[in-house]
């Protein structure tokens, strides 16, 4: 789902929204997200999941083409885990 589609469907189960509102909502929910991560938070939606930040040290890789040693510097990833909730729906274990 895109978040084009996400907006539509929010949109169409809640008619009395505006599309431009929803939008707004949808956004705003995940600059949200966004910076909280950027802050090194972590953010935790009951039964949905936690969004959190995991950092990679620098290595030394390897380019698959050449074989040739290539540096990789340390980075920030995001990094979700899901909720119980949502772990048991996908495998059909809700009751």
């Amino acid at each position: 789902m895109t978040r084009s589609e996400l907006i539509a469907r929010i949109a169409q189960q809640n008619p009395h929204l505006y599309h431009r509102d929803v939008e707004r909502i949808v956004t705003t929910i995940f600059d949200e997200i966004t910076d909280a991560l950027c802050q090194g938070d972590r953010v935790e939606l009951r039964g949905f999941g936690a969004f959190s930040v995991k950092h990679r040290e620098a290595r030394v890789g390897r380019n698959p083409r050449t074989g040739e040693s290539v540096s990789v510097d340390a980075k920030a990833v995001p990094f979700f885990k899901t909720g119980k909730l949502l772990r048991e729906r996908l495998n059909g274990d809700e009751e």
